[in-house]
């Protein structure tokens, strides 16, 4: 009886994919002559505030039952294959394959990339300034520990820019090469993550040695590896190396999340819902910061972030990052940025991308 009822359901199911599958293709195609028009001017094949527009658009125009945050991911990933038709883009992350930098690559810009592993933030940056990459994918800050400050140093110094954003949940994982802690000495993880974890790994395992490493994913490979030490890492690292789980979610914050920016050669157009990071330095005087932001309030801009980091040369004493909404062109953020510049000893823009989704 239930066959009889789900026979008819099965083949509108199959009349519709299709209808889905012919869809795609012909977007497809589409898309290739796009690639086509794109080429004979040399325009970029990844538009990051293209694909921001699409995204919202189809995410307010979603009647259901599918999520919008799914309707989303499906889209970003047909995005992701029709670009990947002009070209594949090679995309720079912390690695080894498995950390949440990777996990951010995917997210950002769909599994249809060439992903670029490196062994520290730094390298990420010299494969994007050296066009070995198209672009990079680092971490900016994070809910429990703040900014990367590593990150925030290199900011300062590269030619490159900021083309978006991007904030995933992190959770990581206590993992094993056999899925118990018979035998293990040390505990591996990226210093961010042995920080993120300090209150549950004194409340269990106070003992035990702590290994900061380049990257949690190298933490798993080296537990895949050797029975004596253990991974703190996320779900996908486990996955990829072949870890049991002796436990899930032991970060000290259920809400923990890091922030990721996308860093490359690309300066994006207006998408209608943006963002601009600079970086400021005032003189070390009563008021200075006071006078510093008093143009974003002249002018009507939003600060969103307000970051300090000490100076390490010059004559001042911190660098300020900040975020705030509209795009450098956009007027209002035009002129702010105008004035801050004329009275600022530092002044420099990180870029202007699409607020994150």
């Amino acid at each position: 009886m239930s066959d009889d009822k789900l026979k008819p359901l099965r083949e509108q199911i199959d009349s519709i994919d299709a209808q889905i599958l012919d869809l795609l293709n012909r977007r497809a195609q589409v898309a290739q002559e796009v690639g086509h028009v794109k080429a004979e001017t040399n325009a970029p094949v990844f538009r990051p505030e293209r694909e921001a527009q699409v995204l919202r658009k189809v995410a307010d125009n979603n009647p259901g039952p599918l999520a919008s945050h799914d309707v989303q991911t499906i889209f970003r990933e047909i995005m992701s294959s029709c670009r990947a038709l002009e070209r594949r883009v090679t995309v720079a992350y912390l690695g080894p394959a498995g950390t949440f930098s990777e996990q951010a690559v995917y997210q950002q810009f769909g599994h249809a990339v060439e992903g670029l592993p490196c062994s520290s933030i730094d390298e990420v940056f010299r494969a994007a300034e050296a066009g070995t990459a198209d672009f990079g994918v680092v971490p900016v800050e994070n809910s429990s520990e703040g900014a990367i400050n590593r990150t925030l140093d290199l900011l300062l110094q590269t030619t490159l820019s900021i083309s978006g954003e991007l904030s995933i949940p992190v959770h990581h994982s206590l993992m094993t090469k056999n899925g118990t802690m018979d035998g293990v000495t040390r505990i591996c993880a990226h210093s961010q993550a042995l920080a993120q974890c300090q209150v549950w790994l004194n409340m269990n395992y106070p003992h035990v040695e702590r290994q900061a490493v380049a990257s949690n994913g190298e933490a798993a490979r080296i537990a895949s590896e050797d029975p004596t030490a253990a991974a703190i890492a996320g779900e996908i690292a486990g996955q990829r190396y072949n870890l049991g789980v002796v436990k899930a979610h032991v970060q000290d914050d259920p809400h923990n999340r890091t922030r990721f920016a996308v860093i490359g050669r690309l300066q994006p157009a207006p998408c209608g819902k943006d963002q601009t990071s600079l970086v400021l330095a005032v003189p070390n005087k009563a008021g200075a910061v006071y006078n510093m932001l008093a143009p974003l309030a002249t002018h009507g801009v939003s600060m969103t972030r307000f970051e300090s980091r000490p100076a390490r040369m010059g004559t001042w004493e911190y660098y300020f990052y900040v975020d705030v909404e509209g795009h450098v062109q956009d007027q209002k953020v035009a002129r702010a940025m105008a004035e801050l510049k004329q009275n600022a000893p530092f002044f420099k823009v990180l870029g202007s991308y699409p607020f994150s989704l």
